[in-house]
């Protein structure tokens, strides 16, 4: 078998191009506890990036997020769209960046933005960077983009290839 069709192989055990992340309108439109929030980031996460303990996010994790003012204190037990989209991005990107630094991103790119536009932004670039990294095709970043949306791109083409090389060539 050539090293080709090898790695070929690979991607369809992986099956990534089914990778989405809900966008803003399809996240809950009612208010989560701790128990279903878990829940639903693992349901969409947990086959692309799950870790070797099988924990993408903990209840401990969420609580010390909202200790360390990464995200929000929940209102009256439940978190919110606001909430559910953080995560989302904390969860992909932690896998790179520490905590810090993607807390800073996400202020970064919530400065000028709402956080429905910023979050359906970031699930656009991730699943088009994720194609193409697996697909062997080049996630361009164009002259004529912000310093921001040039940011984003770099985080996310990080992330992809990171994936990739895990899924691909470490099979984990």
């Amino acid at each position: 078998m050539s090293k080709k069709t090898d790695i070929l192989e690979r991607k369809k055990e992986v099956n990534i191009n089914k990778f989405h992340i809900p966008r803003w309108e399809e996240l809950p439109n009612i208010d989560l506890y701790l128990d279903q929030l878990v829940t639903l980031l693992e349901q969409y996460l947990e086959p692309y990036i799950g870790s070797r303990d099988g924990t993408i996010i903990t209840k401990t994790m969420i609580n010390n997020y909202v200790k360390q003012q990464i995200i929000s204190a929940p209102e009256k037990k439940k978190y919110n769209r606001n909430h559910i989209a953080s995560l989302f991005v904390i969860c992909t990107l932690k896998q790179v960046y520490s905590i810090n630094d993607i807390s800073e991103l996400i202020n970064l790119a919530i400065k000028n933005t709402s956080i429905d536009e910023a979050y359906d932004t970031f699930c656009c670039e991730l699943e088009k960077a994720i194609s193409l990294t697996f697909n062997q095709e080049n996630y361009t970043l164009e002259d004529n983009l912000t310093f921001e949306k040039k940011l984003l791109k770099s985080v996310i083409l990080s992330f992809a290839n990171k994936l990739y090389v895990e899924k691909v060539f470490l099979n984990k």
